[in-house]
């Protein structure tokens, strides 16, 4: 098949209507992804409203919980539940989630809503990705997934400033007002639009549906509450005993999902630290774990340090998906033999950007603090692509899918595991007493410094994975140059 037959004839697809149904699937993607990025500009203005401040790391971890385990359930359940139908529930599922967190009068509450959220927003990511392969052509597959990809990047910019300017003019509410009603119009629209008999029909008979890993996501679920509970009330010896039962719970995650090929989120050994893709999982894990706290924690401190307004702080979170973005556009054509520069000079980057950070939030200093951000999102946007590369390159051919869908699955991962860190040493720090000036001067060092030695993990994990890579091409070429025997 010729290059020119794999282009995507975008006006044939309006007119036959396929355009506007992609258009309307991806919008389950922008919904999730901007209330994502959304809430970090609101928590000062929700913090203040509501109070909690304790439990700020609450509001990312669970709703990242949520979208893990929705995700996984709703990629195996639209074998035996229509897609619309699934659809419809995922849809209802979020807008009731945004209305609970909208109408929230205490911080449980809006948690609540928030996993309310998540599970609708996962489920709503999932299911975009099954419905282009459900309704759209294979030959336009790589296209329509560049698309949905560009979307995360448009949410991640306009999420933080959508709520900086809605808790500016209006109030936090109606920020999670606004997704109610898309929720709620994405329900009703889904009647409409996925009418087709690959969207109403189910493809699977009874008993054969997909295994669902239960129990793997059940302890990783506990393992990030436990994690999250042991920074609620700081107390040496409970605290320490649910960080420790939190830590047991993640590593029986693992070892439940190693032991279930068939429902298996990660490749094997995902951790061996002998191989690319060991090495490729810890760069991963260690950076995702380390720069969660500046979305989390970032707005609220820049506020109630220094008084920067939150569309200031909105316009810094959203550098930072720029220049992810930016720059991976940038470096994407860059030639093999760059790629370890480009990987471990990303790695370095995000490194530089948390340490930076401790320095920079409480001084005060906007041009620092972005820069910082830059830094992050510009070392994960030149690096990620490669990583995610290698990977999946030097994943067993028969675990190559489930590889590449890993490394998003360990984002979240350690989005959820670091925001439930990140709580505990924002409230040993101080936060455990309230939430003002001396308090929030004491969170801003430590909450950043704590993460440089995972910084210096993911730094060795970076230079691992490409000499790993290295030594494996060259064995396999060497193994090759002898022939069989």
């Amino acid at each position: 098949m010729s290059v020119a037959s794999n282009r995507v004839d975008w006006h044939a697809l309006w007119a036959s209507g396929d355009l506007a149904r992609f258009c309307f699937i991806c919008l389950g993607i922008l919904l999730h992804a901007t209330n994502e990025t959304m809430v970090a500009t609101i928590m000062p203005a929700m913090v203040g409203d509501l109070s909690g401040v304790q439990l700020v790391g609450w509001s990312l971890a669970i709703y990242e919980v949520g979208a893990i385990v929705a995700g996984a359930a709703a990629g195996r359940l639209v074998s035996y539940v229509p897609l619309r139908t699934n659809m419809v529930v995922a849809a209802l599922l979020y807008s009731t989630g945004a209305l609970l967190c909208a109408t929230a009068s205490s911080m449980p509450w809006f948690l609540t809503g928030r996993l309310i959220e998540g599970f609708g927003g996962g489920a709503l990511v999932s299911l975009a990705f099954v419905s282009v392969e459900r309704l759209f052509p294979r030959k336009i597959w790589p296209q329509l997934f560049g698309v949905m990809s560009a979307i995360w990047g448009v949410a991640a910019f306009s999420g933080p400033l959508l709520g900086a300017l809605m808790a500016q003019a209006f109030s936090w509410r109606w920020a999670f007002g606004v997704f109610f009603l898309g929720g709620i119009a994405m329900a009703l629209a889904c009647f409409a639009v996925l009418r087709s008999p690959e969207a109403t029909r189910r493809t699977a008979g009874l008993g054969t549906l997909p295994p669902f890993p239960f129990l793997a996501l059940g302890a990783l679920a506990a393992s990030v509450i436990l994690i999250a509970l042991a920074g609620v009330k700081i107390d040496l010896l409970r605290s320490s005993l649910f960080l420790v039962l939190g830590i047991a719970a993640l590593g029986m995650f693992f070892v439940l999902d190693a032991r279930k090929p068939l429902s298996r989120l990660f490749p094997s050994r995902p951790f061996d630290w002998h191989s690319p893709v060991g090495n490729g999982m810890i760069m991963i894990a260690a950076f995702s774990v380390a720069t969660v706290s500046f979305a989390v924690y970032g707005p609220l401190l820049l506020t109630s340090l220094h008084g920067i307004s939150l569309l200031t702080t909105g316009y810094i979170i959203a550098a930072e998906s720029i220049a992810w973005s930016v720059l991976s556009i940038l470096v994407a054509n860059a030639p093999p033999h760059r790629e370890r520069l480009i990987i471990v000079t990303g790695a370095c980057m995000i490194t530089a950007g948390v340490a930076g950070l401790a320095y920079a939030i409480p001084q005060g200093s906007i041009p620092l603090v972005l820069l910082c951000a830059l830094l992050q999102g510009g070392g994960f946007g030149i690096a990620w692509p490669f990583v995610t590369r290698v990977i999946v390159a030097a994943a067993d051919p028969s675990e190559s899918t489930v590889a590449s869908s890993a490394v998003p699955t360990m984002q979240r991962i350690g989005y959820a595991i670091g925001a439930a860190i990140s709580g505990i040493i924002a409230n040993a720090s101080g936060f455990s007493h309230g939430l003002s000036g001396a308090t929030a001067h004491s969170v801003a060092v430590w909450l950043y410094l704590a993460f440089v030695p995972l910084g210096i993990v993911g730094v060795v994990a970076a230079t691992r994975i490409v000499r790993r890579q290295k030594f494996t091409a060259d064995s396999r070429r060497a193994a090759e140059a002898d022939g069989p025997g």
